[in-house]
Protein backbone atom coordinates (compact mmCIF):
# COMPACT_ATOMS: atom_id res chain seq x y z
CA UNK A 1 0.00 0.00 0.00
CA UNK A 2 1.26 3.47 -0.90
CA UNK A 3 0.88 6.85 0.77
CA UNK A 4 -0.21 9.76 -1.42
CA UNK A 5 -1.95 13.12 -1.38
CA UNK A 6 -5.08 14.68 -2.83
CA UNK A 7 -3.18 17.56 -4.41
CA UNK A 8 -5.88 20.23 -4.11
CA UNK A 9 -4.10 21.22 -0.90
CA UNK A 10 -1.04 22.09 -3.01
CA UNK A 11 -2.92 24.65 -5.13
CA UNK A 12 -0.88 27.77 -5.83
CA UNK A 13 2.13 25.72 -6.87
CA UNK A 14 3.08 24.56 -10.34
CA UNK A 15 2.72 20.86 -11.06
CA UNK A 16 6.48 20.42 -10.78
CA UNK A 17 6.52 22.22 -7.42
CA UNK A 18 3.64 20.06 -6.18
CA UNK A 19 5.47 16.91 -7.24
CA UNK A 20 8.63 18.10 -5.49
CA UNK A 21 6.62 18.71 -2.31
CA UNK A 22 5.34 15.14 -2.50
CA UNK A 23 8.88 13.81 -2.75
CA UNK A 24 10.10 16.02 0.09
CA UNK A 25 7.21 14.80 2.23
CA UNK A 26 8.06 11.15 1.64
CA UNK A 27 4.97 10.35 -0.45
CA UNK A 28 4.64 7.71 -3.15
CA UNK A 29 1.65 8.96 -5.15
CA UNK A 30 -0.40 11.97 -6.16
CA UNK A 31 -4.11 12.43 -6.89
CA UNK A 32 -4.68 15.30 -9.30
CA UNK A 33 -7.79 17.54 -9.21
CA UNK A 34 -9.05 18.30 -12.71
CA UNK A 35 -12.29 20.26 -12.35
CA UNK A 36 -15.67 20.79 -10.63
CA UNK A 37 -15.43 21.69 -6.92
CA UNK A 38 -11.66 21.11 -6.46
CA UNK A 39 -10.93 23.17 -9.58
CA UNK A 40 -7.99 22.55 -11.92
CA UNK A 41 -4.96 24.12 -10.23
CA UNK A 42 -2.14 22.57 -12.25
CA UNK A 43 -3.26 22.47 -15.88
CA UNK A 44 -6.29 22.85 -18.14
CA UNK A 45 -7.57 19.26 -18.55
CA UNK A 46 -9.28 19.96 -21.87
CA UNK A 47 -6.08 21.38 -23.37
CA UNK A 48 -4.05 18.45 -22.05
CA UNK A 49 -6.58 15.99 -23.48
CA UNK A 50 -6.06 17.59 -26.90
CA UNK A 51 -2.25 17.44 -26.71
CA UNK A 52 -0.26 14.21 -26.65
CA UNK A 53 2.83 16.36 -25.99
CA UNK A 54 1.30 17.73 -22.77
CA UNK A 55 0.21 14.26 -21.75
CA UNK A 56 3.76 13.00 -22.20
CA UNK A 57 5.10 15.96 -20.21
CA UNK A 58 2.81 15.29 -17.25
CA UNK A 59 3.39 11.53 -17.24
CA UNK A 60 7.14 12.08 -17.43
CA UNK A 61 7.11 14.68 -14.65
CA UNK A 62 5.27 12.29 -12.34
CA UNK A 63 7.57 9.37 -13.20
CA UNK A 64 10.74 11.49 -12.95
CA UNK A 65 9.80 12.30 -9.36
CA UNK A 66 9.38 8.60 -8.58
CA UNK A 67 5.63 8.98 -8.05
CA UNK A 68 2.52 7.27 -9.38
CA UNK A 69 -0.82 8.85 -10.27
CA UNK A 70 -3.45 7.32 -7.99
CA UNK A 71 -6.52 8.99 -9.55
CA UNK A 72 -7.99 12.07 -11.17
CA UNK A 73 -10.41 13.97 -8.91
CA UNK A 74 -13.38 15.80 -10.36
CA UNK A 75 -15.74 15.96 -7.37
CA UNK A 76 -18.91 17.62 -8.61
CA UNK A 77 -22.68 17.44 -8.94
CA UNK A 78 -23.40 16.52 -12.58
CA UNK A 79 -27.10 16.01 -11.79
CA UNK A 80 -27.55 19.42 -10.19
CA UNK A 81 -31.02 20.88 -10.94
CA UNK A 82 -29.35 24.06 -12.18
CA UNK A 83 -28.56 23.06 -15.75
CA UNK A 84 -25.58 25.38 -15.99
CA UNK A 85 -23.90 23.74 -12.99
CA UNK A 86 -24.81 20.24 -14.16
CA UNK A 87 -23.44 20.82 -17.66
CA UNK A 88 -20.18 22.27 -16.38
CA UNK A 89 -19.60 19.42 -13.90
CA UNK A 90 -20.61 16.79 -16.46
CA UNK A 91 -18.18 18.25 -19.01
CA UNK A 92 -15.37 18.14 -16.44
CA UNK A 93 -16.25 14.53 -15.65
CA UNK A 94 -16.27 13.51 -19.32
CA UNK A 95 -12.88 15.12 -19.84
CA UNK A 96 -11.47 13.38 -16.77
CA UNK A 97 -12.68 9.97 -17.96
CA UNK A 98 -11.02 10.42 -21.34
CA UNK A 99 -7.85 11.89 -19.84
CA UNK A 100 -7.26 9.43 -16.98
CA UNK A 101 -5.78 6.52 -18.99
CA UNK A 102 -3.67 8.93 -21.02
CA UNK A 103 -2.01 10.15 -17.80
CA UNK A 104 -1.58 6.71 -16.26
CA UNK A 105 -4.56 5.94 -14.04
CA UNK A 106 -7.86 4.13 -14.49
CA UNK A 107 -9.66 5.83 -11.57
CA UNK A 108 -11.77 8.99 -11.67
CA UNK A 109 -13.12 10.19 -8.33
CA UNK A 110 -16.34 12.18 -8.05
CA UNK A 111 -19.62 12.45 -6.14
CA UNK A 112 -22.87 10.74 -7.09
CA UNK A 113 -24.50 14.16 -7.14
CA UNK A 114 -27.89 15.18 -5.79
CA UNK A 115 -30.81 16.32 -7.97
CA UNK A 116 -33.71 18.50 -6.94
CA UNK A 117 -36.72 16.95 -5.31
CA UNK A 118 -38.88 17.21 -8.45
CA UNK A 119 -38.75 18.59 -11.96
CA UNK A 120 -38.48 22.36 -11.90
CA UNK A 121 -36.54 22.55 -8.62
CA UNK A 122 -33.62 24.95 -8.57
CA UNK A 123 -31.58 23.53 -5.68
CA UNK A 124 -30.51 19.99 -4.69
CA UNK A 125 -32.71 18.21 -2.17
CA UNK A 126 -30.93 15.73 0.09
CA UNK A 127 -33.39 13.39 1.83
CA UNK A 128 -32.37 12.18 5.29
CA UNK A 129 -35.53 10.54 6.64
CA UNK A 130 -38.54 8.47 5.54
CA UNK A 131 -41.32 10.66 6.97
CA UNK A 132 -43.31 12.72 6.04
CA UNK A 133 -44.05 10.41 3.12
CA UNK A 134 -43.39 13.23 0.64
CA UNK A 135 -39.75 12.18 0.89
CA UNK A 136 -40.51 8.79 -0.65
CA UNK A 137 -41.73 10.59 -3.77
CA UNK A 138 -38.57 12.68 -3.81
CA UNK A 139 -36.35 9.60 -3.63
CA UNK A 140 -38.31 7.80 -6.34
CA UNK A 141 -37.90 10.78 -8.67
CA UNK A 142 -34.21 11.23 -7.87
CA UNK A 143 -33.25 7.59 -8.32
CA UNK A 144 -35.60 6.41 -11.07
CA UNK A 145 -35.66 9.50 -13.27
CA UNK A 146 -32.25 11.09 -12.68
CA UNK A 147 -29.53 9.12 -10.91
CA UNK A 148 -29.90 5.64 -12.41
CA UNK A 149 -30.32 6.85 -16.03
CA UNK A 150 -27.45 9.33 -15.73
CA UNK A 151 -24.99 6.92 -14.16
CA UNK A 152 -25.97 4.08 -16.49
CA UNK A 153 -24.90 6.30 -19.38
CA UNK A 154 -21.67 7.30 -17.60
CA UNK A 155 -20.91 3.67 -16.79
CA UNK A 156 -20.95 2.91 -20.52
CA UNK A 157 -18.66 5.90 -21.15
CA UNK A 158 -16.19 4.88 -18.44
CA UNK A 159 -16.24 1.23 -19.47
CA UNK A 160 -15.40 2.23 -23.03
CA UNK A 161 -12.29 4.06 -21.79
CA UNK A 162 -11.26 1.30 -19.38
CA UNK A 163 -11.92 3.65 -16.46
CA UNK A 164 -13.49 3.02 -13.05
CA UNK A 165 -15.61 5.72 -11.43
CA UNK A 166 -15.03 6.04 -7.67
CA UNK A 167 -17.91 7.83 -5.95
CA UNK A 168 -17.01 9.39 -2.63
CA UNK A 169 -19.89 8.78 -0.20
CA UNK A 170 -20.62 12.22 1.20
CA UNK A 171 -23.60 13.69 3.08
CA UNK A 172 -25.48 16.13 0.90
CA UNK A 173 -25.30 13.76 -2.07
CA UNK A 174 -27.47 10.73 -2.81
CA UNK A 175 -24.58 8.32 -2.24
CA UNK A 176 -23.52 8.96 1.34
CA UNK A 177 -23.05 5.52 2.93
CA UNK A 178 -22.25 1.93 1.84
CA UNK A 179 -25.89 1.00 1.25
CA UNK A 180 -26.65 3.88 -1.14
CA UNK A 181 -23.35 3.34 -2.93
CA UNK A 182 -23.88 -0.37 -3.48
CA UNK A 183 -27.51 0.10 -4.59
CA UNK A 184 -26.72 2.82 -7.12
CA UNK A 185 -23.78 0.83 -8.51
CA UNK A 186 -25.94 -2.27 -8.94
CA UNK A 187 -28.91 -0.45 -10.47
CA UNK A 188 -26.91 1.75 -12.85
CA UNK A 189 -24.66 -1.12 -13.97
CA UNK A 190 -27.70 -3.29 -14.67
CA UNK A 191 -29.41 -0.47 -16.57
CA UNK A 192 -26.22 0.00 -18.61
CA UNK A 193 -26.16 -3.68 -19.55
CA UNK A 194 -22.51 -4.02 -18.51
CA UNK A 195 -21.58 -7.59 -17.66
CA UNK A 196 -17.88 -7.10 -16.92
CA UNK A 197 -16.49 -9.02 -13.95
CA UNK A 198 -14.69 -5.84 -12.87
CA UNK A 199 -17.05 -3.19 -11.45
CA UNK A 200 -17.12 0.17 -13.22
CA UNK A 201 -18.99 2.20 -10.56
CA UNK A 202 -17.42 1.94 -7.12
CA UNK A 203 -16.07 3.78 -4.11
CA UNK A 204 -13.51 6.30 -2.94
CA UNK A 205 -13.73 5.59 0.78
CA UNK A 206 -13.15 8.64 3.00
CA UNK A 207 -13.63 7.69 6.67
CA UNK A 208 -13.97 11.34 7.73
CA UNK A 209 -17.49 11.47 6.24
CA UNK A 210 -18.57 8.32 8.06
CA UNK A 211 -17.62 9.20 11.64
CA UNK A 212 -20.28 11.84 12.21
CA UNK A 213 -22.95 9.70 10.56
CA UNK A 214 -22.39 7.02 13.18
CA UNK A 215 -20.84 4.66 10.61
CA UNK A 216 -17.89 2.47 11.60
CA UNK A 217 -15.39 2.97 8.75
CA UNK A 218 -13.61 -0.29 9.60
CA UNK A 219 -16.79 -2.34 9.19
CA UNK A 220 -17.73 -0.38 6.07
CA UNK A 221 -14.56 -1.67 4.37
CA UNK A 222 -15.94 -5.20 4.42
CA UNK A 223 -19.31 -4.15 3.00
CA UNK A 224 -17.81 -2.12 0.16
CA UNK A 225 -14.90 -4.43 -0.65
CA UNK A 226 -17.17 -7.46 -0.37
CA UNK A 227 -19.25 -6.00 -3.20
CA UNK A 228 -16.07 -5.52 -5.25
CA UNK A 229 -16.40 -1.73 -5.14
CA UNK A 230 -13.38 -0.50 -3.15
CA UNK A 231 -11.33 1.45 -5.73
CA UNK A 232 -9.56 4.23 -3.80
CA UNK A 233 -9.18 5.54 -0.23
CA UNK A 234 -8.83 9.04 1.21
CA UNK A 235 -7.02 9.64 4.49
CA UNK A 236 -8.77 12.37 6.46
CA UNK A 237 -9.94 12.45 10.07
CA UNK A 238 -12.89 13.91 11.97
CA UNK A 239 -12.99 15.13 15.55
CA UNK A 240 -16.36 14.70 17.28
CA UNK A 241 -17.00 17.43 19.84
CA UNK A 242 -17.45 16.05 23.36
CA UNK A 243 -19.59 19.04 24.32
CA UNK A 244 -21.61 20.09 21.27
CA UNK A 245 -22.34 16.63 19.85
CA UNK A 246 -24.05 15.17 22.93
CA UNK A 247 -26.19 18.32 23.19
CA UNK A 248 -27.13 19.02 19.56
CA UNK A 249 -26.28 15.81 17.71
CA UNK A 250 -24.03 15.53 14.69
CA UNK A 251 -26.20 16.96 11.92
CA UNK A 252 -24.46 20.31 11.84
CA UNK A 253 -24.84 23.00 9.17
CA UNK A 254 -22.87 25.66 11.02
CA UNK A 255 -19.88 27.07 9.09
CA UNK A 256 -16.75 24.93 9.13
CA UNK A 257 -14.86 27.85 10.63
CA UNK A 258 -17.10 27.99 13.71
CA UNK A 259 -14.86 25.55 15.56
CA UNK A 260 -16.10 26.59 19.01
CA UNK A 261 -19.68 25.52 18.29
CA UNK A 262 -19.58 22.80 15.66
CA UNK A 263 -20.45 19.24 16.66
CA UNK A 264 -17.65 17.89 14.48
CA UNK A 265 -14.68 19.21 12.52
CA UNK A 266 -12.32 17.75 9.94
CA UNK A 267 -8.86 17.09 11.37
CA UNK A 268 -5.48 15.86 10.28
CA UNK A 269 -5.14 12.08 10.59
CA UNK A 270 -4.41 11.20 14.21
CA UNK A 271 -5.97 14.36 15.63
CA UNK A 272 -9.55 13.07 15.47
CA UNK A 273 -8.86 9.39 16.05
CA UNK A 274 -5.59 7.78 17.09
CA UNK A 275 -3.99 4.48 16.23
CA UNK A 276 -6.87 2.69 17.95
CA UNK A 277 -8.77 3.47 14.73
CA UNK A 278 -6.18 3.95 11.99
CA UNK A 279 -4.20 0.72 12.53
CA UNK A 280 -7.31 -1.50 12.39
CA UNK A 281 -8.55 0.52 9.42
CA UNK A 282 -5.33 -0.07 7.47
CA UNK A 283 -5.37 -3.72 8.51
CA UNK A 284 -8.95 -4.14 7.31
CA UNK A 285 -8.10 -2.56 3.96
CA UNK A 286 -5.28 -5.03 3.49
CA UNK A 287 -7.40 -7.92 4.76
CA UNK A 288 -9.82 -7.24 1.91
CA UNK A 289 -7.07 -6.98 -0.71
CA UNK A 290 -6.71 -3.22 -1.00
CA UNK A 291 -3.15 -2.46 -2.10
CA UNK A 292 -3.50 0.91 -3.78
CA UNK A 293 -3.07 4.36 -2.16
CA UNK A 294 -4.03 6.13 1.05
CA UNK A 295 -4.48 9.64 -0.34
CA UNK A 296 -4.10 12.35 2.32
CA UNK A 297 -6.72 15.10 2.15
CA UNK A 298 -6.16 18.21 4.27
CA UNK A 299 -9.14 20.23 5.52
CA UNK A 300 -8.01 20.86 9.10
CA UNK A 301 -8.81 24.47 10.05
CA UNK A 302 -6.51 24.23 13.07
CA UNK A 303 -3.36 23.48 11.09
CA UNK A 304 -1.63 25.01 8.12
CA UNK A 305 -1.33 22.91 5.00
CA UNK A 306 2.37 22.35 5.66
CA UNK A 307 1.86 21.28 9.27
CA UNK A 308 -1.17 19.13 8.49
CA UNK A 309 0.56 17.30 5.66
CA UNK A 310 3.73 16.71 7.68
CA UNK A 311 1.79 15.37 10.68
CA UNK A 312 -0.46 13.17 8.54
CA UNK A 313 2.50 11.64 6.71
CA UNK A 314 4.31 10.85 9.97
CA UNK A 315 1.22 9.43 11.64
CA UNK A 316 0.05 7.31 8.72
CA UNK A 317 3.56 6.02 7.99
CA UNK A 318 3.65 4.67 11.52
CA UNK A 319 0.18 3.14 11.17
CA UNK A 320 1.19 1.41 7.95
CA UNK A 321 4.59 0.21 9.21
CA UNK A 322 3.09 -1.45 12.27
CA UNK A 323 0.34 -3.09 10.22
CA UNK A 324 0.60 -6.84 9.56
CA UNK A 325 1.81 -7.85 6.08
CA UNK A 326 -0.79 -8.30 3.36
CA UNK A 327 0.12 -12.01 3.11
CA UNK A 328 0.57 -13.65 6.56
CA UNK A 329 3.67 -15.80 6.94
CA UNK A 330 1.57 -18.88 7.71
CA UNK A 331 -0.29 -18.91 4.38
Amino acid sequence: MKLGVMAALLSGRTLEEALATCVESGLDAIELPVGAYPGQPFFDPAKVLASSKEQDRIRSAIADHGLSLSALAVHGNPVHPDGKVARAHHASFETAVALAPKLGTDIVITFSGCPGGAKGDKQPNWVTCAWPTDFADVLKYQWDEVLVPYWATQAKLAHGHGVRVAWEPHPGFCVYNPDTLIRLSERATKAAGIKSKRAVLGCNLDPSHFFWQGIDPVKSVGAIAGAGLLFHVHAKDTELSRTEGPVNGYLDARPYGDLAHRSWSFRTCGWGHGHEFWRPFVSELRRHGYDHVLSIEHEDAMMSMEEGLERAVGFLTEAMIFDPPATPWWT
